[in-house]
């Protein structure tokens, strides 16, 4: 490393920008030369952090399946993923041996001979909380479970009951979910969770909600599972622009929530490994590393944290971030978020690759 830096004519920060790019491909090649026979599946549970097309399908308008969005995903098309590219999972799953691209499950132009290897059930907008779910009409986790029975019978049919049991015993689960609770749900008031409960007990609930939810996949057949904590939900564009008392910056009162709730998250993810046989739970860290990216923005080749590159970057998102935002930033790849909500391709790349290296590294 000390080698290539003191030999390189670029400057010091793009030596640091082009070693972590090259660092980010030697790991996904590594991983996608080394782990191809060994996991079947990549197969998602959560919000629009994963959701790749499923709400296309569904009577809500909190959709992604227009321009601006995809402007940078394969022929320019917007797929309903809230991204200006491609997700996390898609990266995981190509790093995997796997398609590049993990479907939704709604999604007519796929079928159970994609779906058998990769596969996401998320929704955006959805929560830990059913409550969440009504707030967009979006689909509830319960349903996104019962989804996944649906797919294990098509599984067992395309298959057969040997293949498709192993299929599902081996892959790899991602989970993301849990923001919504409380952006959409609690700090909106709109669902009068806040007037129920406080926050520490809303907290517990939604806790003990993951757990039931972990416990009735486990029970289907899931055991090598990744479960995503919060990230500093204080600092999305979307939260900086409404705090007007801390002149636009970080709401550490959201961000303290998002850490109390990952201790949390963490303790019952422990503790359920204990309790089930043979589960494989992780933790992966999310707060951590995205509050890398903030604090240090050039190391990674970035230039704006606070804005998304859609329009104003402060509050668009969904039909508000449309092909009509004459701000729209030309290079995505120099900011964090890609609308007031939601990270670009660029750092959904970086996540995933540190996600590998970490919180799925034993299990390829």
């Amino acid at each position: 490393m000390k080698s290539l830096l003191q030999y390189s004519s670029v400057s010091t920060m793009a030596q640091i920008h082009l070693t972590h790019t090259l660092l980010s491909h030697l790991l996904l090649t590594f991983l996608s030369l080394s782990t191809a026979a060994h996991i079947p599946a990549v197969i998602v549970f959560g919000d629009s952090t994963v959701d790749p097309g499923n709400n296309n399908a569904i009577p809500t308008i909190l959709r992604s399946d227009f321009p601006p969005y995809g402007r940078d995903f394969q022929n320019g098309k917007p797929t309903g993923r809230f991204c200006n590219g491609r997700l996390p999972t898609d990266f995981i799953s190509e790093a995997l041996g796997l398609p590049p691209l993990v479907p939704a499950y709604l999604d007519p132009a796929y079928g159970i001979e994609d779906f058998a290897k990769g596969v996401s059930f998320a929704s955006a907008g959805t929560g830990l909380d059913n409550a969440t779910s009504d707030v967009l009409a979006v689909i509830p986790l319960w349903k996104e479970v019962e989804y996944f029975k649906e797919y294990q019978k098509k599984l067992r049919k395309y298959v057969g009951e040997a293949h498709a049991e192993y299929i599902v015993n081996e892959a790899i689960y991602i989970i993301s979910i849990g923001t919504n609770d409380f952006l959409e749900n609690y700090f909106a008031v709109v669902t009068g969770r806040i007037l129920q409960l406080p926050v520490d007990k809303f907290e517990d609930f939604l806790v003990s909600q993951a757990a039931e939810f972990l416990t009735n996949i486990y029970r289907l057949g899931a055991r090598k599972i990744s479960f995503a904590g919060l990230s500093p939900i204080g600092c999305l564009p979307l939260e900086r622009t409404t705090n007007v008392i801390g002149k636009g910056g970080c709401n550490e009162k959201y961000n303290r929530v998002a850490r109390d709730f990952n201790a949390k998250l963490q303790r019952m993810i422990a503790d359920l490994c204990t309790k089930l046989p043979g589960l494989r739970l992780r933790y992966s860290g999310v707060y951590d590393r995205v509050l890398q990216l903030i604090n240090n923005p050039s190391h990674y080749g970035l230039e704006n944290v606070e804005e998304g590159c859609c329009g104003t970057g402060k509050f668009e998102m969904g039909f508000l971030c449309d092909s009509k935002c004459p701000l729209t930033c030309p290079d995505a790849n120099k900011y964090l978020f890609w609308d007031a909500f939601h990270p670009t391709e660029k750092v959904n790349r970086l996540m995933a690759g540190l996600t590998l290296s970490t919180g799925l590294r034993e299990f390829i």
